[in-house]
């Protein structure tokens, strides 16, 4: 009789398949992470509160930034009332409590930022946030 002293092969992790698809996730959360930021226009100057708080997105929510010249903004793009109006009304009829954040810049006139209000509630968003700063502390 022949005994064999070979052990039965032991279960292999293959690791480099493992870190691929780990670098992939981590690329694509670096990526999507950015493009969140994008949507918020840096020249846009939010009037300051004592109460402001620090902006904490909600998922899927639409940010409408109101320039200093009284244009409107929605995701990189310069639309008038009539093409925001159709692009929340279309959102609206899919998601029936659609979030809304309205970054107005701290010149431009009040008119502006209830005229888009009044487009979002008549496109059928009731969900509106705007977004504020705290002041800078006093040296």
């Amino acid at each position: 009789m022949k005994f064999s002293n070979r052990q039965p092969p032991a279960i292999a992790i293959q690791l480099a398949p493992m870190i691929d698809i780990l670098l992939l996730l981590l690329c694509f959360f670096i990526i999507s992470w950015q493009f969140s930021k994008s949507e918020t226009e840096l020249n846009v100057s939010v009037p300051t509160a004592q109460e402001g708080a620090e902006p904490e997105r909600v998922r899927g929510e639409i940010i409408i930034n109101v320039l200093a010249d009284g244009g409107i903004k929605v995701e990189g793009l310069i639309v008038d009332r009539t093409q925001l109006f159709e692009k929340l009304a279309s959102i609206a009829k899919q998601f029936r409590n659609q979030p809304v954040r309205i970054r107005g810049d701290g010149n431009v006139a009040y008119q502006r930022i209830v005229e888009v209000i009044d487009t979002c509630q008549k496109a059928g968003i009731w969900n509106i946030s705007f977004a504020t700063q705290r002041p800078e502390p006093s040296k």
